[in-house]
């Protein structure tokens, strides 16, 4: 008997290690696969070898289009400057292949696998990608890589990425102070070297902010609530389900349910049933616009979870949201390290009321306190001042950074140029028999 109790492992401990364990089992299997195409580069492919030859200077990984609001104010920015970049991306509709920029070339390079075993190997000096989790599962930095910048695709925490989601890029945008001090503190618990952090602000909340401007007023309309979850078992749907969804129809107000493009992949059962009983337009409205603007400037009140949407729609949008109670387990996290609750959760109660078992079904009561209450406005302008930095300026500033990093690993400097543009021009001046 005392042989069972030494040997058992609660159910959650087991859990983090079955996890760790097929995550080793995966970088196993991944890191034997490109050894076996990196052998095949080196022994016999002129193809490979060819396509490596000449080393790009800029280099954006995007692993899914969604990404694209993410990365298009920052390739604008870099194609004013002529910098020549390379956007590889995952997907073959990316929006990319839409643009006619001169400096910009898109490039699809597969999904999965396929796309990291062309990562792993790339020649490039720069990469810039809003991906985490470098050199820890499938994707490994490259030897023929000279710097790795990120930027993260939310305005929150950088510590509610996996475990050690940055600690192997040299570089990282920001968008806010806050993020600037986590990092800092975790280079120092795991003594990294302290990489070069830019304190940029949020590009593509620039870009939304200016739209709203240039939209005008909402037309007049009934009272609209916007059902926005994340996905997973903590996420709205799975937690509340067909309750809340009923409950949201009976305060007669319109009610659009935007589900994760996630859930589409990993819980399409559940949304599929769900999608299938609520399918009266008049009652319920699903959105999976790839584009979230207009259905977050034509809805008054916003209710999630976790999803970064959030802060989009209290920051940009400047409207109240509700909130669930996601029982976060900070476990799998970086925030698990850093002994305080991570701003995320805790500036919520500012923007907004907390939704749960208890009140869900007063649910009408909750929306129209969120709406009505002017305290959260100032709840507004602080999440703003902690988080969102440079507003209006920051796809340029991320873009200056990346420059500046191409010029840094290449040794590229603006004195340079302007050196030989003035050596060029004092040539031009002895010809011409004018003296100095």
């Amino acid at each position: 008997m005392n042989l069972f109790k030494v040997l058992y492992i609660d159910p959650g401990t087991g859990g983090m290690l079955f996890t760790v364990l097929f995550g080793v089992f995966g970088v196993v299997v991944f890191s034997l696969r490109a050894l076996m195409l990196k052998l095949k580069f080196t022994l016999g492919s002129d193809k490979g070898a060819k396509a490596n030859e000449k080393k790009i200077p800029v280099a954006i990984f995007a692993e899914h289009k969604r990404y694209w609001n993410i990365f298009e104010p920052i390739l604008d920015e870099l194609e004013k400057k002529q910098q020549e970049t390379v956007y590889m991306t995952c997907s073959e509709d990316d929006p990319i292949f839409k643009k006619n920029y001169k400096y910009i070339t898109g490039q699809y390079i597969g999904e999965g696998n396929k796309a990291f075993s062309r990562l792993n190997l790339l020649n490039a000096s720069v990469v810039f990608s809003t991906t985490p989790s470098l050199d820890v599962f499938q994707w490994k930095r490259s030897k023929n890589v000279d710097c790795y910048i990120h930027i993260m695709h939310a305005a929150k925490d950088i510590t509610l990425y996996r475990m050690y989601g940055t600690d192997h890029y040299d570089a990282i945008i920001l968008s806010g102070k806050l993020q600037e001090k986590q990092v800092r503190q975790m280079e120092e618990m795991r003594n990294i070297k302290p990489r070069d952090l830019a304190l940029c602000g949020v590009p593509y909340m620039d870009v939304m902010k200016k739209r709203l401007e240039a939209s005008g007023p909402v037309p007049a309309h009934e009272r609209t609530v916007l059902l926005a979850p994340s996905w997973g078992e903590s996420g709205i749907l799975s937690r509340f389900g067909e309750k809340l969804i009923d409950d949201l129809i009976s305060t007669g107000y319109k009610v659009i349910v935007r589900p994760h493009p996630q859930s589409f992949a990993t819980e399409k059962a559940m949304l599929d049933k769900l999608m299938a009983k609520y399918d009266d337009p008049a009652k319920v409205t699903w959105n999976s616009d790839l584009d979230n603007f207009e259905v977050l400037r034509t809805s008054d009140i916003l209710i999630s979870d976790f999803s970064g949407v959030m802060f989009e729609f209290a920051m940009i949008f400047d409207k109240p949201i509700i909130y669930t109670d996601t029982n976060f387990d900070a476990k799998p996290y970086d925030a698990d390290w850093i002994d305080e609750t991570p701003w995320t959760f805790s500036i919520l109660p500012s923007l907004g009321l907390k939704l749960n078992d208890d009140n869900a079904d007063k649910i009408k009561e909750l929306i129209d306190r969120c709406i009505e209450d002017p305290s959260f406005t100032e709840g507004r302008a602080q999440a703003r001042s902690d988080i969102w930095v440079n507003i209006g300026k920051s796809a340029e500033l991320s873009a200056d950074f990346i420059i500046r990093k191409y010029r840094e690993v290449t040794g590229k400097s603006l004195k340079k140029k302007s050196g030989k543009k003035s050596r060029s021009k004092s040539k031009k001046k002895r010809r011409a028999g004018i003296k100095k």
